[in-house]
């Protein structure tokens, strides 16, 4: 990998810190942002939309954190957000829990320096698709040294449109430290726009856009700073990893953790009485308001035996808002 926060991401422990939602300087026919976060104020830490420091800081606990990668807006409140969380988190975590922004917009050396007071290791540039292959001598050009100088690690995150030189030469002057290119994606978000501008997504694939990926590897594929992250690995890495690093850590004794980093568990309506007329240990199961849960094996034998009636075997997203994936009866 070429940096730790990829290396950190590939392992599934980066937290992603949405902090705003509002882009005044830019209207990206690609941006992949959905209802909930295009154009709202509103703060995720992964998927737990924030009401408090505390869920910022429960959330990366959830998930034993490595690292947070910081993005959403542009506006001077989401710089406010940013340095006030990177305060947090570094006072909370110490140093050694690796930051990185991706941002649309430059900035100028007094963002860069309040950035990097804040505890900011890392920022990835993403310049205006319109200014690709111009970018020198303007202030993209300069803030990749201001941001050096400012104790910073510049970079470039750029999406997979096109290949683009000028990116490169930007890694061989020693301005940029590395270039990461994301494989173009259409979304909920962008699937209008992006088919109005005339891209269509790969066959066989849920996202990846037809076309792009070939062009890229083989103008930028073989520089070593350059890193081509797919949308099957982002996948892979930064969402399943992620939600089994989540579910090692929720899981109760008798949760039951899938290849995908989901739970699955056992849930009846019986009377939790009959639990303990049964003798089942208690490790085994848990009492809530109106149902019991329990191991879905044991759940599944009960019902096979006659002990119990019916019941359902729940698979669920370890999340915050524990999402349901699947419900099979059992009768």
């Amino acid at each position: 990998m070429i940096s730790k926060g990829c290396e950190q991401c590939a392992k599934g422990g980066k937290m992603v810190l949405f902090v705003y939602g509002y882009c005044d300087q830019r209207d990206c026919f690609y941006c992949p942002l959905g209802e909930n976060r295009k154009n709202v104020t509103d703060v995720y830490a992964n998927e737990r939309r924030v009401e408090g420091d505390g869920d910022v800081l429960e959330e990366a606990r959830r998930m034993d954190a490595l690292g947070t990668s910081i993005t959403g807006g542009e506006p001077q409140e989401a710089l406010e957000r940013t340095c006030h969380y990177l305060s947090l988190l570094k006072e909370e975590f110490g140093e050694d829990h690796h930051t990185h922004l991706y941002t649309g917009i430059t900035g100028g050396r007094e963002n860069m320096r309040r950035l990097s007071e804040a505890g900011l290791d890392e920022i990835r540039f993403h310049p205006p698709y319109e200014q690709w292959g111009d970018l020198h001598g303007t202030e993209w050009e300069e803030i990749l040294h201001v941001a050096r100088e400012e104790g910073l690690t510049p970079a470039f995150e750029i999406p997979g449109i096109r290949a683009e030189e000028e990116f490169l030469e930007f890694l061989d002057e020693g301005a940029a430290e590395f270039c990461n290119v994301n494989e173009f994606e259409m979304s909920q978000g962008n699937y209008r726009r992006m088919q109005e501008q005339g891209f269509e997504l790969k066959e066989g694939h849920m996202s990846a856009v037809e076309g792009s990926r070939e062009d890229i590897l083989e103008v930028m594929g073989d520089h070593e700073r350059v890193y081509f992250c797919t949308s099957v690995f982002k996948d892979a890495a930064q969402h399943r990893r992620r939600l089994k690093r989540i579910a090692r850590n929720v899981r109760r004794e008798f949760d039951d953790i899938t290849d995908d980093g989901t739970l699955v568990y056992g849930k009846t309506y019986v009377d939790p009485e009959r639990f303990v007329d049964l003798g089942v240990p208690e490790e085994f199961y848990t009492v809530k308001s109106n149902h019991v849960e329990v191991a879905w094996w044991l759940l599944e034998e009960m019902i096979d035996e006659g002990d119990l009636e019916e019941g359902e075997i729940v698979e669920q997203y370890p999340t915050s808002d524990g999402q349901v994936v699947e419900r099979t009866p059992l009768a």
